[in-house]
C-alpha cells in the first residue's frame, strides 16, 4: 500500500505544481502509515531523481519508451495506468493543471477507475481501508464540493496553488520501468512552442497589476506598464480586455486564462466577476483601485482604493520613484 505522485514536467523540467503534489502525497502517505513513491514520465526526467528525493520520495519509478520524448497526453496517460498496474498504489496525486487533469482522465479510463479532480482537501482520518472523503473545486471554484471517493485505487488531482512546496529529504530508490506504447496512444504529442521573453510569466510572478475594461483602451495600459515595471511585476487583463482586442490571451487572468498567485494582485478598473476571481483568488494579498465601492473585487479585497485608476495609478508609480530616488 503506497501512495504515488505523477510529476508533470516539460522535457524534464517540473512543474512548480509538481511540488506541491510532492508534499501533499508525502503528507497523506505518513497519515497513513505507508509509503510515499513517484513517477516520472520519459527518460529525460530521469535527472528529476535529485530533486524528488528532496521532497521524501522512497522510491521514484522512471517510466521509459523511446516515444515518450514530450508530452503526448494519451501515451503519458497509458504510461501511468501501466506502472499503476504493476506497483499497485493505494492513491494516485497528479497535479491540478490542465495537463494534470488530462493524463488522469486517461489514467482512469485506462484503469476503468473513476478521478476525482481540483481537490482542494483530504481526509485527515484516511487510512486506506475506507474511501476517501475529498474537498473539491466546482464551477470554477465557485462551489466547493464534499465527495467520496471508493475505488480500490483513489485517482485525484490537487489542485493548483493549494499545497506550499517544503522539502523532507531522504534517500530515495531509483526503478526504471519499460512501458509498451503502441500506435494507438502516439497519435498526439507536442510537436512545437512559441517562446516568451526570459523572464518572470503571469503565472509565477511575484506582483501582478491587471487592468480591465475600465481602462478604457490598449493605450491605456502604458501607467500599468509603467507600474509593473517599478514593482517587477508583470501585466495581466480581464476577459473583457481580450475580447476587445486590447491586450493579448495570454495576458488574461481567469478562469479561461492563467491563474495567479502572486504575492500581490493589483486590479485596475476590474469588476471582479466569478471567472475572474477563479484565477486571481489564491493571490496572497489583493489591492483593488476601482470607482465602484460595491464592486465585486473591491469587496473580496483585502486593500481597495476608491477612485479613478487613471489618476490612482501614476500617483502610486510616483510615490515609487520618489522613494527609489527615480
Amino acid at each position: 500500500m503506497t501512495v504515488l505522485a505523477v510529476i508533470e514536467h516539460d522535457r524534464g523540467t517540473i512543474s512548480t505544481a509538481s511540488l506541491g503534489v510532492l508534499t501533499a502525497a508525502r503528507n497523506l502517505a505518513k497519515q497513513m502509515n505507508t509509503k510515499f513513491e513517484a513517477l516520472t514520465i520519459g527518460a529525460n526526467a530521469d535527472a528529476l531523481s535529485e530533486v524528488i528525493s528532496k521532497y521524501g520520495a522512497t522510491t521514484i519509478y522512471q517510466a521509459h519508451n523511446s516515444a515518450l520524448t514530450d508530452f503526448g497526453p494519451e501515451a503519458w496517460g497509458e504510461s501511468i495506468a501501466q506502472v499503476v498496474n504493476k506497483t499497485s498504489p493505494q492513491v494516485v496525486i497528479c497535479s491540478g493543471t490542465e495537463r494534470g487533469h488530462e493524463i488522469i482522465a486517461q489514467a482512469a479510463a485506462r484503469l476503468d477507475l473513476p478521478a476525482a479532480m481540483n481537490c482542494l482537501e483530504f481526509d485527515k482520518e484516511f487510512t486506506g481501508a475506507q474511501p476517501l472523503k475529498v474537498v473539491r473545486a466546482r464551477w470554477g471554484g465557485s462551489l466547493m464540493e464534499e465527495s467520496e471517493l471508493d475505488a480500490p485505487i483513489k485517482l485525484v488531482t490537487l489542485a493548483n496553488h493549494i499545497v506550499e512546496g517544503t522539502q523532507d529529504p531522504t534517500n530515495s530508490q531509483i526503478a526504471v520501468i519499460e512501458v509498451e506504447l503502441d500506435d494507438s496512444v502516439k497519435q498526439t504529442f507536442v510537436q512545437d512552442r512559441v517562446e516568451r521573453v526570459a523572464g518572470v510569466t503571469l503565472a509565477t510572478s511575484p506582483v501582478v497589476v491587471s487592468g480591465g475594461r475600465g481602462v478604457g483602451s490598449a493605450e491605456a495600459f502604458a501607467p500599468l506598464e509603467e507600474l509593473a515595471g517599478l514593482l517587477n511585476g508583470v501585466v495581466g487583463c480581464s476577459r473583457a480586455v481580450t475580447n476587445n482586442g486590447w491586450r493579448n490571451h495570454t495576458d488574461q487572468v481567469g478562469q479561461t486564462g492563467t491563474r495567479i498567485a502572486p504575492d500581490i494582485y493589483i486590479a485596475c478598473g476590474i469588476s471582479g466577476a466569478i471567472q475572474h476571481w477563479v484565477g486571481a483568488m489564491a493571490s496572497k494579498n489583493i489591492l483593488a483601485i476601482n470607482i465602484d465601492a460595491q464592486a465585486n473585487i473591491v469587496t473580496k479585497a483585502g486593500y481597495a482604493v476608491i477612485g479613478d485608476l487613471h489618476v490612482v495609478v501614476p500617483a502610486i508609480s510616483a510615490e515609487i520613484r520618489k522613494r527609489q530616488n527615480k
